[in-house]
């Protein structure tokens, strides 16, 4: 067996995953969260047989600190399984949100990288700093194995300078390090080469464009594998209309409401991130309690479907021309995986580019990676489900391995 354990870390909570790299397969799952809470925190700990249903168990008590949480975590491995003497982690994968210009590839964590890492919260305050804590935190708990940060920005390292820069002033733009930068590289590399497993076709030969559609969302155009062009920027806001945040969004609005609203840098922020995107459009921050409103008779609940389809159909026209030819169109993530609803809205209209849906296998719902698209579309339409745990834990078995 060769376990990687797979640590995903939030400023109040952190998940995890034993995985068994040569299986493919999920051993145990976890979340601890509350951490630092007055009113304690809780864990949740599944086992998953080779056979059998997955077994649950939870519980409630104190947790001050990252360091606490994986005591937590240790516990229920010891308590409730698989005992970690026999299924020893060889390392231990992070997921890192921001890699800057500096990350290309998974990399072991040595102090200079924990430097590193550090100094890039300046572009991801939010999620560098939570994302450092779980590795601290896990230092101490396997101190004996390598640990591998596995960053959300590598894989859009491939863009073209004519796709990551930004046409303000260059000297501006190179001493505060704005460019594009891109996220949810990790799921796009792996929904990527599934896609291509699936069809039974190299990689190397396809041209991909990847639709990762959930709370947030991001839209990724894959030229032979590598990430040519990606809707997020120098953060995660860019792009997409998504569950909260806004995306696409002429700035000017901000000065706009800033000098006409009064409102300071903190509101627009919040107004950005929190009260846009589909929450702010309908006031239902959820895609089926959109779909259930629309049913109803909800004008505006329509209208901010209508505008988050046709955001991502504007990304998928404007990535066919970039990419010169499509082979593939790939849902992937919550929504992407789900609604089908939400695909045939997104696909509508572009017969003209050879996107033909089927209309029943697009209703389907099994598990797996399925095809969408009818027999005669010249553009395969696929749901590819992603799994950015363990597309970590295999990039963490590679450098150790290498």
């Amino acid at each position: 067996m060769t376990p990687i354990l797979v640590v995903n870390s939030g400023s109040s909570s952190f998940k995890y995953q034993l995985i068994d790299v040569e299986e493919s397969r999920t051993l145990a799952s976890g979340l601890v969260e509350r951490i630092g809470a007055e009113t304690g925190g809780r864990a949740k700990h599944t086992v998953h047989p080779a056979s059998g249903d997955p077994s649950t168990t939870e519980l409630e008590r104190e947790i001050a600190d990252h360091t606490a949480g994986f005591q937590v975590m240790l516990d229920a491995f010891a308590a409730h399984g698989p005992a970690l003497a026999d299924h020893a982690p060889i390392a231990v994968g992070h997921r890192v949100v921001q890699g800057g210009a500096r990350f290309f590839e998974p990399t072991v964590i040595t102090d200079l990288v924990r430097i590193n890492i550090d100094e890039l919260s300046a572009l991801a305050p939010l999620h560098n700093p939570a994302n450092l804590a779980g590795i601290v935190a896990a230092q101490r708990a396997f101190a004996d194995v390598p640990h591998v940060a596995v960053f959300d920005t590598a894989f859009h390292q491939t863009l073209p300078p004519a796709a990551y820069t930004y046409a303000i002033d260059a000297e501006v733009a190179e001493k505060h390090r704005v460019r594009r930068y891109g996220f949810h590289g990790t799921s796009h590399r792996f929904v990527s080469r599934a896609a291509a497993e699936f069809l039974g076709r190299p990689v190397g030969e396809l041209k991909q464009i990847v639709l990762h559609l959930g709370n947030g969302a991001s839209a990724c155009a894959v030229d032979g594998g590598r990430s040519v062009e990606t809707s997020m920027g120098m953060t995660p806001l860019e792009g997409l209309v998504m569950g909260t945040r806004s995306g696409d969004i002429d700035p000017a609005v901000l000065l706009h409401l800033s000098r006409r609203a009064g409102m300071s840098i903190d509101e627009l922020d919040t107004l950005l991130n929190s009260r846009s995107g589909i929450l702010g459009l309908s006031g239902h921050g959820d895609m089926r309690d959109l779909h259930a409103a629309i049913d109803a008779g909800d004008e505006r609940a329509q209208v901010a479907f209508d505008v988050w389809a046709h955001r991502i159909r504007g990304y998928v026209g404007a990535y066919a021309a970039q990419l010169g030819r499509v082979d593939a169109i790939v849902f992937t993530a919550g929504v992407g995986e789900n609604d089908d609803r939400a695909r045939a809205a997104v696909l509508a209209g572009l017969e003209g580019f050879g996107v033909v849906l089927d209309a029943a296998r697009n209703a389907e719902r099994v598990p797996g990676a399925r095809r969408i698209s009818a027999d005669d579309s010249r553009v395969e339409v696929l749901v590819v489900p992603t799994n950015e745990e363990l597309e970590i834990a295999r990039q963490a078995h590679e450098v150790v391995a290498g």
